[in-house]
């Protein structure tokens, strides 16, 4: 059964415990490397009038996974005071959407990746009409995806492939042509469970 979608369901889902997750916890042989992780901070920002959720297509230039389905985000910079600035930031810088139309509504746990980071998922709300404008080299698309697939934990599964000379398991959720997978659909995921009374 599908949620209707009402921005009052993001803000109680927000208020449900829950764990961070990791790109390991399907692959419980695999051990995490030791070390520190780098902070990140991606947004999930969901259009306030409908629930869509905006994602990114990343350019298939970049060294660090082109082609993917991404949220809008990044690293943080000195300038950041936190993963929230980070995350706001670099939605400015990707897909033009301007700080002043997000109103942010709380963070998911944070997600370790295998690439060594730990990511924050900052959900929001976008205020009013936005109509993105791609960073040329860094986005080839911005698209939304409907609340009604985000939310679902059933559109969700799990599959395989070859990774440095191992199979590894991930979790997807695809939606036409586009293909969510990984880290963004794990992070993705956790919301929907969380969503759910």
């Amino acid at each position: 059964m599908s949620l209707r979608w009402s921005p009052d369901l993001l803000r109680l889902a927000l208020t449900r415990e829950a764990g961070p997750s990791s790109d390991y916890d399907l692959n419980p042989d695999v051990a995490p490397p030791s070390g520190t992780l780098r902070r990140a901070g991606v947004l999930a920002a969901f259009h306030e009038c409908d629930g869509r959720l905006v994602l990114t297509k990343r350019a298939s230039g970049l060294r660090h996974h082109p082609g993917q389905i991404a949220l809008p985000g990044g690293k943080l910079d000195p300038t950041d005071t936190d993963e929230t600035a980070a995350a706001l930031r670099e939605a400015r810088e990707e897909i033009g959407l301007p700080p002043a139309q997000v109103q942010v509504l709380g963070a998911l746990p944070p997600h370790r990746t295998v690439t060594g980071f730990a990511v924050l998922p900052v959900v929001a709300l976008i205020r009013g009409d936005f109509t993105p404008i791609p960073e040329t080299g860094e986005v080839d698309e911005v698209f939304t995806l409907p609340f009604a697939h985000i939310a679902d934990p059933g559109r969700y599964r799990v599959e395989k492939r070859r990774w440095r000379g191992d199979w590894r398991a991930y979790h997807v959720a695809p939606f036409g042509p586009y293909y969510l997978w990984g880290a963004t659909a794990r992070m993705l995921l956790g919301l929907a469970e969380r969503l759910r009374p």
